[in-house]
């Protein structure tokens, strides 16, 4: 497993460009960029702010993923979680990107994702890419689907161009 998601990582899946997909419903939320709500498991999307958390909860959501790391510009790992805290949802911080990406992160996001009281999940990062790049890891590795499937299904869960 851990062969596959370092082989796509460094492959540069994080910035493969892809069309719309009928799975995915994009919405515009406030305080949160680039919604879009993949099934009744996931949605992956952007920056967040800790006012929108309250409206992640009450939208259903049971954990959000936050893979953004605490030195991007915007990031503010700290007031999230206690918004998390406050509003009763589970918050996972699992930083991803940059020069040195690391495939453990992956490993670890895999575990997350794959606990039942991760369902549904928020994922996001700072645009959405990463959020739907760590989405399409876990349908091949863990759901069994080929790539061109995950793909498909991920393109309308990246960022528009």
């Amino acid at each position: 497993m851990k062969r596959l998601l370092t082989l796509l990582v460094f492959l540069g899946v994080s910035s493969m460009a892809i069309n719309a997909h009928s799975q995915v419903v994009r919405e515009e939320v406030e305080g949160i960029v680039n919604f879009a709500h993949i099934e009744s498991t996931v949605a992956c999307a952007g920056a967040i702010t800790p006012e929108s958390v309250a409206e992640i909860k009450n939208m259903g959501f049971s954990a959000i993923i936050n893979l953004r790391r605490p030195s991007e510009e915007g990031a503010n790992i700290e007031a999230e979680a206690a918004a998390a805290d406050a509003a009763g949802i589970r918050f996972v911080h699992l930083p991803f990107g940059g020069e040195q990406l690391d495939p453990t992160v992956a490993d670890r996001f895999l575990e997350v994702i794959a606990d039942p009281t991760t369902e549904p999940a928020f994922i996001h990062c700072a645009g959405g890419g990463r959020a739907a790049t760590m989405w399409f890891f876990k349908r091949v590795v863990h759901d069994d689907w080929d790539v061109e499937r995950a793909m498909e299904e991920g393109d309308g869960a990246r960022p528009p161009a």
